[in-house]
């Protein structure tokens, strides 16, 4: 067990802000998990589990105690005629999963490739792009309840999940922290390759997983900055959801505006070009900025607290509300 004072979170946020912590515990197993969660000083204390911290914003030094996990491992526990069961640790890297998977011909990840961040996180937040969410390789996630020091075996369909949401992501009395999470890939791969920008990138390729891979990770190379060049927590906002009646009637005004149908009759709109139809994209307060190849991407451009970051994120909010009527929710969490 690794135990910290006054430590430096600057490299477990990708955003890079500066923030430090009152103390900064990481574990390497269940059994330290647990002898951390039976501390009484830590029981009086406020908390705060964290991944790789690619979906983090701090905005000011945080007073009470980060904790990470160091439980790496991939393992094979299951395996069918046309299917295999991963089991792996939460603080494993989501893209060394994805490749060790393709490596071995197993598809259901592909899609995901090249998004930052550790695998208990992804599971928690629900990680999606190109047609494809981690909600549909999951079979189980074992975590502890932070309050009975019990764990907890969670089914796919227990984890409740949807559009970026989880039952660990709930406002509920009963928190929980990922240590393990087990997938379900297939032997012969089903590929999603209908987005547009991933279709694009194929033209002249045969599908394979390799293929995709690659192109994933050329498209988003493309569109994102690498946090490690320029600091991003990737997308900032949540693609709005609104009612067929509200669309409608920005639809009117709006003509150009790209929409995307859902069954219950609502429309999901891109946030990113609403941020940029307020003509924000490229633009820089201080030392925050929007990035100029996509405007749903807030960065770090050189220096900047996360309560610069915020405030650029609010004034965004504003002015999308003032012209479309629409309230965006960011997709990063604010840590106070």
């Amino acid at each position: 067990m690794r135990i910290e004072q006054n430590y430096s979170l600057e490299h477990h946020n990708t955003f890079h802000i500066p923030a430090r912590t009152r103390w900064f515990m990481e574990y390497d197993s269940e059994e330290e998990l647990n002898r951390i969660l039976r501390d009484e000083y830590f029981q009086e204390c406020p908390a705060l589990h964290i991944g790789g911290g690619s979906n983090l914003l701090f905005v000011n030094d945080y007073s009470g105690i980060i904790i990470h996990s160091a439980i790496k491992g991939i393992s094979l526990t299951e395996e069918t005629p046309g299917s295999v069961l991963l089991r792996v640790g939460a603080a494993e890297c989501w893209d060394d999963v994805v490749a060790y998977a393709v490596s071995k011909g197993w598809g259901g990840v592909e899609n995901l490739s090249h998004i930052p961040g550790e695998t208990g996180a992804a599971a928690v937040q629900n990680i999606g792009a190109y047609g494809a969410e981690i909600a549909d390789v999951i079979e189980t996630v074992e975590a502890y309840n932070r309050l009975t020091f019990e764990k907890h075996v969670f089914t796919n369909e227990a984890c409740r999940y949807g559009y970026r949401r989880s039952f660990f992501k709930e406002n509920h009395h009963d928190p929980y922290i990922v240590t393990h999470v087990s997938l379900r890939l297939q032997k012969t791969p089903v590929y999603r390759c209908d987005y547009g920008n991933l279709r694009n990138a194929l033209v002249g390729f045969e599908i394979s997983l390799r293929t995709v891979r690659d192109a994933v990770i050329r498209v988003r190379r493309e569109r994102l900055p690498e946090p490690e060049e320029l600091g991003n927590a990737g997308s900032f906002f949540v693609n709005p959801v609104i009612s067929g009646a509200q669309f409608e009637a920005l639809n009117e005004r709006f003509p150009e505006m790209p929409s995307y149908p859902l069954p219950d009759s609502c429309v999901k709109v891109p946030a990113g070009w609403l941020v940029e139809k307020c003509g924000f994209r490229g633009k820089r307060k201080g030392n925050a900025g929007v990035y100029e190849k996509q405007a749903l991407v807030l960065v770090n451009c050189g220096g900047a607290t996360g309560g610069e970051i915020a405030t650029l994120a609010e004034d965004i909010n504003l002015a999308v509300s003032d012209t479309f009527g629409i309230t965006l929710v960011p997709e990063v969490r604010y840590v106070y």
